[in-house]
């Protein structure tokens, strides 16, 4: 990029500062701007192809640091070659810089040579030749500054890229061979994205084979289920990241739940979705020419977090109707939003196997120490068994181990975790408690302190005595992922992961810290023991798993539960130890409705 004119652009004429550019353009201004320049800028933004043009027109000898900050993150850069390029010296130290950092990783100079030979770039013959002669005038006492604009001429003439000297083809021709080049070298590049998440390439081609990305078939809409944490939302980034170009439009919609609840809500979100996909600022949602431009746009759209059917027909509904060829893909928690569709198009996010899950925490918490990485294996593979294939519990728990100085301070750290859980992977594993209507959140609770692992009739049984509606609720469950079905025996038992029970038993115990009085369940044998042994009236206890052997050790002369008033639920185990005497003090209260005996403890008694 040259400097022309005096005048000075206002911001607008400046692209906004952004982490990182596909594609860096430089080019000679009085040669190409209204012309090549701007045709190719204009194709490569209609191909959402993240674009740095530098439009300022100030004048100035050197380049700035934002100038260069935007060459260095960009993938890769285009340069113009033409009649006058190498008379600006602001555009032969923007190819110096461009090709230094060309060495590095991921990066790519594509030259093309407009009205211009590709010989006479690289020996600066014809018009270089004057330029440079003029230059080595200039900069007679930096002649060293001349041979590295010579040198970097020379390599980047060599480099391959486009010809367009002799003017065969049109120039639309160019800038569509020009663009098709760089979307192919960013979908190649696009692997280098997936660095650091193990195990998702075959996911990716799970997903790729649900939408037919390659088919014209009317628009495709693939969801995306599992618990939290379990990696729908990166799963989805990385499919959109990798096909977003081969698309007439694109938009991400993160966090839809969460953000459909802020000011203006669905229609915000509505609002969006249309300017990111016809680049316009204010549009009429409900006008004919909308829906028209949207039905001819091809588009890949995916919605975030979905938790309700009224956000997919708002954003992918009947209300917008996009082109033949666009793919919609929809992250969600709960199954029940997704309606009435396709089997086939609903893919469930799995946890991750036991390799992936080893070599997903070890990236974290040992990154590049190898020798540590052997002498705490062991101690990592109990973190991974605690984290059982959850890859956000996984990445979390990494980063927390990474630092640990010491084997004392890791297995500190580890037993602090089985007792407090950590705050951030609960925090995300809630949100899907949260979402739960208040019998669904009850059920969850009893599964979390009670029944997990036990027969579906007999679940539903004992959640009908608690006063509860269980079908409707058990489904509610297993389509949010919190609970799920094992169908392996003759009767279905209710399987729930171990940080979701984890999470539901530390909801309850949040009831009250230091007072298990004050909770509507008691599932430790401490806390049983310690209700027990006050004897104080406790009307907040509705039901309780007891270990009759425990509690048959300890100095308690009678297991007085009238004292809890709206006990409904007894279930006790380590019948084996039965004492007469001991039952005879056992006092019930008239509340209780089921009462429940197992000879062996529940862990060994096969339900």
């Amino acid at each position: 990029m040259d400097v022309a004119s005096s005048s000075s652009s206002s911001a607008a004429d400046n692209p906004p500062r952004r982490e990182k550019y596909d594609v860096f353009i430089s080019f000679r201004g009085e040669d190409t701007r209204l012309g090549i320049t701007s045709h190719l800028h204009a194709a490569l933004l209609q191909k959402k192809i993240e674009t740095y043009i530098d439009n300022r027109l100030q004048r100035g000898e050197e380049i700035g640091p934002a100038l260069l900050e935007a060459i260095e993150k960009t993938t890769i850069s285009v340069i113009i070659f033409s009649q006058n390029y190498a008379s600006s010296t602001w555009c032969l130290d923007e190819l110096v810089h461009i090709l230094k950092c060309n060495n590095r990783e991921g990066r790519m100079v594509i030259p093309v040579f407009y009205d211009i030979n590709p010989s006479d770039v690289r020996k600066q013959h014809g018009s270089y030749a004057d330029a440079f002669a003029q230059l080595e005038k200039r900069f007679a006492n930096n002649i060293d500054k001349v041979h590295k604009w010579r040198d970097a001429l020379t390599t980047a003439a060599n480099l391959s890229g486009f010809d367009h000297s002799n003017k065969s083809g049109t120039e639309a021709d160019l800038i569509q061979k020009v663009v098709d080049h760089i979307w192919t070298q960013l979908c190649r590049e696009s692997s280098y994205d997936l660095k650091g998440f193990v195990g998702i390439e075959g996911r990716i081609k799970k997903i790729e084979s649900l939408l037919s990305i390659h088919s014209q078939d009317a628009c495709i809409t693939v969801r995306i289920w599992g618990m939290g944490g379990i990696g729908k939302t990166t799963l989805a980034e990385a499919v959109f990241h990798k096909h977003s170009s081969k698309f007439e439009a694109s938009c991400f919609l993160k966090n839809v739940t969460e953000n459909s609840k802020q000011a203006g809500g669905l229609d915000h979100l509505e609002k969006t979705l249309l300017k990111e996909i016809l680049k316009e600022e204010v549009l009429p949602i409900g006008s004919t020419s909308v829906r028209e431009r949207l039905s001819r746009t091809k588009v890949l759209i995916v919605l975030d977090d979905v938790s309700s059917s009224m956000q997919v027909e708002r954003l992918a509904g009947d209300r917008l109707r996009y082109g033949t060829g666009s793919r919609i893909i929809i992250t969600t928690r709960d199954k029940g939003t997704l309606g009435q569709t396709v089997e086939d198009n609903i893919y469930e996010v799995e946890v991750l196997k036991p390799d992936d899950a080893l070599q997903l925490f070890c990236s974290r918490a040992f990154k590049n120490n190898s020798t540590r990485r052997t002498d705490y294996m062991q101690s990592a593979k109990n973190v991974v068994h605690y984290a059982r294939g959850v890859p956000l519990a996984l990445t979390v728990l990494g980063s927390l181990f990474f630092n640990c100085k010491s084997k004392e301070e890791w297995e500190d750290e580890f037993n602090k975790l089985k007792r407090f859980p950590n705050e951030d992977i609960q925090s995300v594993l809630r949100i899907s408690y949260d979402r739960l209507d208040r019998n669904a959140k009850e059920i969850f609770l009893d599964i979390a302190c009670f029944f997990k692992g036990w027969r579906v009739d007999k679940v539903k049984r004992m959640i009908h005595v608690r006063g509860l509606f269980g079908p409707s609720g058990i489904r509610i469950l297993i389509d949010m992922s919190l609970i799920s079905i094992d169908s392996t025996r003759k009767v279905g038992t209710i399987q729930m992961h171990d940080l979701l029970q984890k999470m539901g038993r530390t909801i309850v115990e949040e009831q009250c810290i230091k007072d298990p009085c004050k909770r509507n369940r008691l599932f430790t044998d401490e806390d049983v023991y310690r209700v027990l042994k006050s004897n104080m009236e406790t009307p907040n206890v509705e039901a309780i798993v007891l270990n009759w052997h425990y509690i048959a050790e300890q100095p308690l002369k009678r297991a007085d539960f009238k004292v809890m008033s709206n006990l409904r639920l007894l279930i006790v185990y380590g019948g084996y130890t039965f004492n007469a005497t001991f039952n005879a003090s056992l006092d019930l209260p008239d509340s209780l409705r089921y009462l429940e005996w197992w000879r062996y403890p529940l862990d060994s008694y096969a339900i």
